[in-house]
């Protein structure tokens, strides 16, 4: 067996949960499961997380990570404001359609950790950390074209992120591109006209 440091048996363990996840649900990512995903004896898992919430967790935070890349990634400073967060959008639309087991597992751990009052809190991490991701999306959008947000910035961090997991999960459902396409072109459209150029400081005296 390759000798892996802790926090690389971490690592591997979470993306073996997420492909357990998605490939068999939720309900079926046992430990046995997915230490047997990862080649790994059970002690190791026992060992790299304290608990099933620990888990869960960071299950989340990986998916939630590549999310917030994919959106960001690519942003380029010589593009207008519409480009850029177009851009933006179809960036993490593309990871949408090209991992969807990866997108349904977050819906489905929202709804299994809801039902389990020691795990409730969960869901709350999760979405907490869906509006901070949002934010940094926003941030790194206004950064590059040197606009600011008109709306105040939570709300609008919310709003986006409401509008895609809507979207996500009607896409999950029903698998209509075009009117998911529709969705998010009406999205790219909003933030657009919710945004205008960096007003100078102005010093009063």
């Amino acid at each position: 067996m390759t000798r892996m440091s802790a926090d690389e048996r971490r690592a591997a363990l979470v993306e073996a949960a997420i492909r357990v996840m998605a490939r068999e649900g939720v309900a079926k990512a046992t430990t046995r499961a997915i230490v047997a995903e990862a080649d790994m004896r059970l002690g190791f898992f026992h060992y790299c997380f304290n608990s099933k919430e620990e888990l869960l967790l960071q299950v989340l935070d990986g998916i939630n990570e590549r999310n917030t890349r994919a959106a960001t990634q690519n942003i380029d400073p010589q593009r207008t404001l519409r480009e850029t967060v177009k851009a933006s959008i179809d960036a993490y639309w593309a990871h949408v359609e090209s991992n969807p087991g990866e997108h349904q597992v977050t819906y489905e751990l929202t709804q299994y950790v809801l039902r389990d009052p020691t795990l409730a809190k969960v869901a709350r991490k999760q979405y907490d950390n869906y509006a901070t991701a949002a934010t940094t999306v926003l941030e790194t959008i206004s950064a590059a074209t040197r606009m600011e947000w008109t709306v105040h910035l939570p709300t609008l961090a919310r709003f986006l992120h409401n509008t895609l997991d809507g979207a996500t999960l009607n896409w999950i459902i029903d698998r209509d591109t075009h009117k998911a396409r529709a969705v998010l072109n009406q999205l790219t459209n909003y933030l657009v006209a919710s945004a205008r150029r960096k007003q100078a400081n102005r010093r009063t005296g």
